[in-house]
């Protein structure tokens, strides 16, 4: 997300502009992700969970194995809790590697997973959370999570790299606490944000809130299989001199990446690749 920002300031302050609105809460607070669908439609298939976890795990793992992707591996997962409450199953989306691959990386056992602490404590065991809707409980967590952790701190950075000012309108705490308080049935996502879109259709022409949703990704798989290619495999193969790291994971991972398994997508080595090429520059031994 950061660079994306970056490109996007820096056309922006080229263009003459000196201060701009960012849209950014938008998604989180009117169910602009895939995740305010997934979640619920879940949730609706009790009859899934009313099984005990015994039972239902053959089915998952005979799921995954049919379909090998990044999606399925998800749901393998959520199959295998006790209950299908959102603080249970939000961790798994917005998780990047799964337990199973985490285990094959690592030498010991890892911290308890931090997500999920916040979901219970955000939507599950709060005061607050069970005053919330369900749709807002994701919300919650969204927006104390991976908005707050990664794409506000980036919209900061990246935008006054280049001297642009950025301002967040949706963040506007008396306007979060209005939406999260605004129940299911009127913002239940149809399409993308649609009690917000429906809020402003006299304001925008078709086009703009009419198409489909579309997000801005630079082309870091081709980059990371030709012109990045050394760079990442050096990073990677630093880690080896970590001792909590199990090397053979990383180039498994690696390999899977560059013969395009499906559940390998980039983001899964990228972060190892910016850890390797961290422990690079601050001369890190062991």
């Amino acid at each position: 997300d950061g660079p994306n920002t970056y490109v996007v300031s820096k056309k922006t302050k080229e263009a003459g502009v000196t201060m701009a609105l960012s849209g950014l809460g938008g998604d989180e607070l009117f169910g602009g992700y895939s995740v305010f669908n997934q979640i619920p439609e879940l949730q609706k298939k009790k009859w899934l969970m009313s099984f005990p976890v015994y039972g239902r795990k053959p089915f998952a793992n005979l799921y995954h194995a049919i379909k090998g992707t990044v999606a399925s591996s998800k749901i393998k997962a959520i199959l295998k809790q006790e209950y299908s409450d959102t603080e249970f199953i939000y961790q798994f989306y917005r998780q990047v590697l799964m337990d199973d691959q985490i285990d094959r990386l690592v030498k010991g056992t890892l911290p308890k997973n931090r997500v999920f602490e916040i979901g219970h404590e955000l939507i599950g065991y709060g005061t607050q959370g069970w005053q919330l809707p369900s749709l807002s409980r994701i919300s919650a967590v969204e927006m104390e999570t991976y908005m707050q952790n990664v794409l506000l701190r980036d919209s900061d950075q990246m935008s006054m790299g280049v001297a642009l000012e950025l301002r967040v309108p949706f963040l506007d705490h008396e306007f979060v606490e209005q939406v999260l308080g605004i129940a299911d049935q009127y913002k239940r996502p149809e399409s993308p944000k649609k009690l917000l879109v429906d809020s402003f259709k006299d304001m925008l022409p078709t086009e703009v809130y009419d198409r489909e949703k579309m997000g801005f990704v630079l082309p870091y798989e081709h980059w990371m299989k030709n012109e990045l290619h050394d760079f990442c495999q050096e990073r990677l193969e630093i880690l080896e001199n970590i001792p909590y790291i199990n090397q053979s994971g990383i180039m498994r991972l690696w390999s899977q990446f560059k013969s395009n398994h499906k559940r390998v997508t980039w983001s899964r080595i990228w972060p190892l690749v910016v850890l390797g090429d961290w422990i690079k520059r601050n001369e890190i031994h062991g």
